[in-house]
């Protein structure tokens, strides 16, 4: 960086010496001694702060950010919002469709998460609606609560009445069941499994 009587000079711009007015190509053509006679010494240049691009252009001279319009990035943030919240719920839509198709009930887990997942989507969206200026906006999709989502925890399907928790599986048999406990079985090998099983079509 071209430094002037404590001014920086920045590259392919004019700028007046004394009484003297230099080309917008002086500083790239000139040497390091043509410069220094009328002044002008090289320095450093300072690493630029960070900033975050999503929000603001840059610095001014003076070191205040740029911030980019308010009204743009409200409407940004909201479609953004939004979609964030498609893309929550869209691995579970089809369990909703199943239901409309052949009436096979959504547990209500995941029917009370879905619901979550829009109420949390429309405070977000609220609130992105009520900022007034860029810094307000960026504060608070930078903060802890705006990246937060309900989390969906996997539902317990319960054993129907009257079916056998122990599933057995054996080489002359082709009869099952479905329960909490699985084996599998042969002649010559058996492995067991302890865990909740469900296994839904």
């Amino acid at each position: 960086m071209f430094v002037l009587n404590g001014n920086p000079l920045p590259l392919d711009v004019p700028f007046e010496a004394g009484d003297t007015l230099y080309p917008a190509n002086w500083l790239r053509l000139s040497s390091p001694e043509e410069r220094a006679a009328i002044g002008i010494t090289e320095v450093p240049d300072s690493p630029t702060p960070y900033y975050d691009q999503r929000f603001y252009w840059g610095y001014t001279a003076s070191g205040t950010l740029i911030p980019k319009d308010h009204g743009v990035l409200v409407s940004g943030w909201i479609d953004q919002t939004r979609t964030t919240a498609n893309t929550l719920l869209s691995p579970t839509d089809w369990a909703i469709v199943r239901e409309v198709d052949n009436g096979t009930p959504v547990s209500s887990g995941v029917k009370t998460w879905r619901q979550d997942i829009r109420y949390s989507c429309n405070d977000k969206v609220l609130y992105i609606g009520t900022t007034n200026n860029t810094d307000e906006l960026a504060a608070y999709i930078t903060g802890s609560g705006y990246p937060m989502w309900p989390q969906l925890n996997p539902p317990v399907v319960e054993t129907p009445s009257g079916v056998n928790s122990d599933v057995v599986f054996s080489t002359n048999s082709t009869s099952s069941a479905f329960g909490s406990n699985v084996v599998f079985s042969s002649s010559s090998t058996s492995s067991s499994f302890s865990s909740d099983v469900s296994t839904t079509f």
